[in-house]
């Protein structure tokens, strides 16, 4: 079974392009608000999911915060994928417990490399590692 990725954020072409690399290896369900995502969230749990820091409405951040107060989605791990990236911005996502960045615009071998690895790591954390892992 598929591992399933949350890609949240306002930019269509972003989502399409984020699809485009995922979807031949994991289930991805495209939103384009933190509101949708929480609406799809009472539905359905990914393994991880991909959040845009600057959205419209409730953003990135206040977002990520929710998560990391809520027992039920607490563990899910959040790579902010943003052009927003600064040391100000990169200690605040720290601090609310963001797993990582990835820049836009992102390259292929950046989001499929750092999404398997933490996948991966998720899947040893919770005792589902397999020695000589090669997905």
């Amino acid at each position: 079974m598929k591992q399933t990725i949350f890609v949240v954020d306002d930019n269509v072409s972003v989502l399409a392009h984020a699809e485009e690399l995922l979807e031949k290896r994991y289930s991805v369900v495209t939103l384009q608000s933190a509101e949708s995502m929480f609406a799809v969230l009472e539905k359905v749990i990914p393994d991880l999911i991909l959040l845009d820091i600057v959205l419209l409405g409730m953003s990135g951040m206040e977002a990520l915060q929710l998560l990391k107060t809520n027992e039920k989605y607490e563990d899910i791990p959040v790579i902010f994928l943003t052009g927003l990236i600064d040391p100000d911005t990169e200690t605040l996502g720290i601090e609310l417990g963001v797993t990582d960045f990835i820049a836009k615009p992102f390259s292929e071998a950046i989001l499929l490399n750092r999404v398997k690895n933490y996948l991966r790591l998720t899947d040893c954390i919770n005792g589902r590692c397999e020695q000589n892992s090669q997905s």
